[in-house]
């Protein structure tokens, strides 16, 4: 398996430190408010990487955080009139739900930062001892002159950074790259003990002292969006290299950014979408779908159109799902002396996109093909036993179990009192009641589901998944 690196800028063959073990941190949400569709693309992204990983034989150790302390708690914390732990607990409960629904598994560790403070400060105490870091009135800041290979990841000269946005100002530091890795507590904010007074973390020192902790000095895979290239993850390279004097992660991978109608999204705009909003609207299995439908590395753009053929898309995987359900059904034991392995080469298709830098745009244009061989195939042979009906099954499970799509929401199950119908309409048809039989095919579309007649009988589908329930 080949993955870009970001730190090499480079397509690298995959090699962890342990054989068939891999350990993955993963940047997680700051929990102020419902995580947006920018947030969902790497959530979806890596999660699915973890899984292909675990296909491949890999044991994953899989660390995502909570930032559950953060200017952005604190200042909504006063909005809600409430604290800034109840408000951290409500939205962690609100993203673990939209996770849930996107068919994300949880992470092996997911630790809070307010649960972590001793390590913080552990790692902290010795950026000081070891004179990278220096403390100002109860604040430390770490000195980016200490470190010579700041600026290894974001590959720009430290001029150009110095000018950039994305960099902390104030009076107390004493380079312009320099960071907060501890911020002196202000009236009414909440506060730690430390040596250096009350005070809390800053945004980055987290991260590196969560992977440390549960991850070991070197990990293989750190993930994130494109975004958290500079400063964030920058950052973390720096911090964590000067306390352990080891490379802080191996691989490095970002996902690119996510436009909405062709703009970057925006409150101001009118263009922003929570998941919460776009899974109400659309089902939270078209949106995973919309992501994984493009290379991971490059931007995409979400639009209404986007995701009306995302659904499409989904719609003709479940419609060859329930066909082949029903030939299975239907089919007898007997020796057709069909040899399917001329589909077996869709197999060896899929997981050769897999391992080139995690294509799954390129996985999923293999299960459409896929699905149109193995029609054609069927049509071709007759009717084919059960046997071989159980083996198309089970190659094109195995290709949406890895991607987690089209398998798992009880909201795409036809309810009994629809196969009810469907099951009356046949009778009616076999009976001859052509009039029983349009008028319970009419109820069934009305409802949001359309039947085809086969050679291997009636097939019920789905006509359109978000009117499904």
């Amino acid at each position: 398996m080949r993955l870009y690196n970001t730190l090499t800028k480079k397509l690298e063959e995959f090699k962890p430190i342990e054989n068939k073990k891999v350990r993955m941190y993963v940047c997680g949400p700051t929990v102020y408010n419902y995580i947006h569709i920018g947030n969902a693309r790497p959530i979806v992204v890596f999660d699915c990487l973890r899984k292909y990983l675990k296909f491949l034989g890999y044991s994953v150790e899989y660390v995502q955080n909570y930032t559950d302390i953060d200017d952005k708690l604190i200042k909504r914390a006063k909005e809600e009139n409430t604290t800034v732990e109840l408000l951290a607990n409500k939205y962690i409960k609100e993203y673990e739900l939209d996770a849930k629904m996107l068919n994300v598994a949880l992470p092996t560790k997911a630790p809070r930062v307010t649960e972590n403070i001793d390590a913080i400060i552990a790692i902290i105490g010795r950026l000081i001892a070891k004179n990278c870091a220096y403390v100002v009135a109860g604040n430390v800041y770490f000195n980016t002159l200490s470190f010579p290979e700041y600026g290894k990841l974001s590959k720009m000269p430290l001029s150009d950074l110095e000018k950039g946005d994305l960099v902390e100002s104030s009076n107390l530091k004493r380079g312009a790259l320099d960071f907060a890795l501890w911020k002196a507590s202000k009236e009414g904010e909440p506060f730690w003990e430390s040596p250096w007074g009350k005070g809390r973390p800053g945004w980055h020192i987290e991260c590196s002292a969560m992977a440390l902790k549960f991850l070991g000095n070197t990990i293989d895979i750190h993930c994130g969006g494109q975004d958290l290239i500079f400063p964030h993850h920058e950052n973390e390279i720096a911090q964590s290299e000067s306390a352990t004097s080891k490379q802080f992660s191996n691989y490095w991978l970002h996902n690119g950014h996510v436009n909405v109608d062709g703009s970057k999204m925006s409150k101001s705009l009118g263009n922003f979408f929570t998941v919460r909003d776009i899974g109400n609207e659309y089902g939270y299995e078209a949106l995973r779908y919309f992501i994984l439908q493009a290379h991971y590395k490059t931007p995409i753009n979400y639009t209404k159109d986007s995701m009306e053929q995302s659904l499409a898309a989904l719609q003709r995987i479940y419609n060859f799902k329930n066909s082949i359900n029903l030939y299975i059904k239907n089919a007898s034991e007997f020796e057709d002396g069909v040899d399917v392995k001329s589909l077996l080469c869709y197999k060896e298709r899929f997981i050769n996109s897999l391992n080139e830098d995690f294509n799954t745009a390129l996985a999923i244009s293999v299960i459409f093909e896929f699905i149109r061989a193995a029609n054609s195939y069927i049509r071709k042979q007759g009717i084919v036993s059960k046997s071989t009906a159980l083996t198309i099954k089970g190659l094109f499970s195995e290709f949406l179990d890895i991607l987690s799509i089209a398998q798992n929401s009880s909201s795409y199950n036809i309810p009994k009192e629809i196969l009810d119908i469907f099951e009356r309409r046949n009778a009616a048809r076999k009976d001859k009641n052509f009039l029983l039989a349009d008028k319970l095919r009419d109820e069934l579309e009305s409802r949001g589901y359309g039947v085809k007649e086969t050679r291997y009988g009636s097939v019920i589908y789905v006509l359109n998944i978000k009117n499904i329930e």
